[in-house]
């Protein structure tokens, strides 16, 4: 079993960590360059969000199951919530199958560097919406 006990719960962290990424210009400009729709399906617990960069601003659907998606990033809620504290390498991540991804791969690779910044905003994004308990050292 893994740190999140529910879907709702993680759906709502994760999903809230997002969108709060959309309104961060570095970030949301080389989002919305990329033209990607990217769904992540996580397990333990299950969940689906999508991040959609076709339009004119970054969009985050919770539980969007049918968009057709560019890219589909599949892994553990743990392994997500890891990759957002900068501790899981995704080249080796993919390489172990800790994290599959349909699609494009070189694409979501381009987005490496927009995101980087984002490591540093999640423990605090953690703990300033009540989520102090995930924050990892």
């Amino acid at each position: 079993m893994g740190s999140f006990t529910s879907s709702e719960q993680f759906e709502t962290m994760l999903g809230g960590f997002f969108e709060h990424l959309t309104v961060v210009p570095s970030i949301a400009e080389k989002l919305l360059a990329s033209k990607l729709i990217i769904r992540f399906k996580y397990t333990d617990p299950d969940v689906a969000l999508v991040v959609d960069c076709s339009g004119d601003a970054v969009e985050i659907r919770r539980g969007d199951t049918e968009t057709k998606a560019t890219v589909e990033m599949f892994m553990t809620a743990d392994v997500a919530h890891r990759f957002w504290f900068g501790k899981v390498n995704l080249m080796m991540a993919l390489t172990r199958k800790q994290m599959v991804a349909k699609g494009p791969v070189p694409r979501i690779l381009e987005l490496l560097p927009a995101i980087k910044p984002a490591y540093q905003l999640y423990p605090t994004y953690l703990r300033e919406n009540g989520y102090a308990q995930y924050v990892i050292d």
